[in-house]
């Protein structure tokens, strides 16, 4: 099979026949922007260096994210044998997603595009075939990422702009320069820097770190932006301000798998596996930002382990659906956080982040309401 016919077939999966950007992703080769892989094994990482086309196109073709980078380690620089540390720090996101975060984005025949999180440049090879490479610009952290997608970008006959740039501080943009930005990294808080760049009228669309909140909105003249949290649902990667993220509660969370805590209590409900509870995931989130998860069943027994980098942690156990006996350390009661909201949602039949009005201040600070609910960011 020739890498034209992988593409075309992934169109096919990941488009409508009538989409614009059903021509993009077929006419895209995505092989040549992930020429190495990282994939999970047995608790480390294992490299992929494909050799042939049958090693290479089932991969690079089909609806499916590719880790390229582990810790500091990306796999275009990696050897056999080698094992990177840390989690992932980049990858080539699955191409159904990069497709919904542009239609999120309602861009039109002739906008300006602000793609921020360059990654692999897969994401921006779609928009520079879709919009032309005069109206792309593509920015990430990392300098290495930036070299190496220009240079891929260029195999593939696009010119998009290229710049390697922290996203979360000033942009080296005129004011009012885009019409849309769409970022594949996630943020807190939306960085002034992108209202800066946005003009009046234009739409942006991020996800909210730590959560699968997808956030859209639209710039008012007085400089700030309203909008929604969409009922959609995204994940990626918090943005980087460096090489690699900061140390977070990795220690504490591997430590509360065995300490006894200072508070134990029988909690009311059973035992949830956080992290793949999309919407208790990103509202506990909110409330509580930077905690870590593992979860495990053992022999009948469902084990779930929070951490932060406050120094809260908690341990849930229980047989089955069994009420759970919970450990908890630290300033803050995790567990205790959590069980709150699973009383909300059981009050209110659901949680009310997902579908929320946004505010965004011109200085970035974030405002979400439902009904009678409200946050901060």
């Amino acid at each position: 099979m020739s890498w034209e016919t992988a593409a075309d077939n992934l169109a096919a999966r990941v488009t409508h026949r009538s989409s614009r950007w059903r021509r993009p992703v077929a006419r895209t080769p995505r092989h040549v922007f992930v020429p190495a892989w990282w994939e999970a094994d047995q608790g480390g990482w294992e490299l992929h260096e494909p050799v042939n086309e049958q090693q290479w196109l089932p991969a690079a073709y089909a609806d499916q994210s590719l880790v390229t980078r582990v810790g500091d380690l990306h796999a275009d620089l990696a050897k056999p044998g080698d094992q990177p540390t840390g989690g992932p720090t980049s990858s080539a996101t699955l191409p159904s997603l990069i497709v919904s975060m542009f239609q999120h984005a309602r861009i039109d025949d002739g906008d300006e595009l602000l793609d921020v999180g360059t990654g692999s440049g897969y994401g921006t090879a779609l928009a520079a075939h879709r919009l032309g490479d005069h109206a792309v610009t593509s920015i990430d952290v990392d300098p290495y990422l930036v070299d190496a997608a220009r240079d891929r970008l260029a195999i593939a006959g696009l010119h998009p702009t290229l710049q390697s740039v922290d996203a979360t501080g000033p942009l080296p943009v005129k004011a009012g320069q885009f019409d849309r930005i769409v970022a594949t990294v996630s943020v807190r808080t939306v960085p002034p820097g992108w209202l800066t760049a946005l003009c009046t009228g234009g739409r942006l669309v991020t996800t909210i770190a730590g959560t699968s909140l997808i956030l859209t909105a639209e710039k008012r003249q007085d400089g700030a932006a309203v909008g929604r949290v969409e009922w959609d649902r995204a994940g990626f990667m918090p943005a980087r301000h460096g090489s690699n993220y900061p140390v977070g509660a990795s220690g504490l969370l591997a430590a509360a798998h065995e300490i006894d805590g200072e508070d134990v209590t029988t909690g009311p409900y059973p035992v949830v596996d956080v992290a793949n509870a999309w919407d208790l995931d990103s509202m506990l989130a909110i409330t509580a930002p930077g905690i870590e998860h593992a979860y495990q069943e053992d022999g009948g027994r469902r084990i779930a382990v929070m951490a932060h980098p406050d120094g809260s942690w908690a341990r849930a156990v229980a047989a089955g659906d069994e009420r759970p006996t919970v450990h908890q350390g630290g300033p803050r009661r995790l567990w205790n956080l959590l069980d709150e909201l699973r009383a909300y949602w059981l009050q209110h039949g659901e949680l009310p982040a997902r579908g929320a009005r946004a505010l965004i201040t011109p200085d970035g600070k974030t405002w979400l309401a439902r009904g009678k609910w409200r946050a901060v960011l």
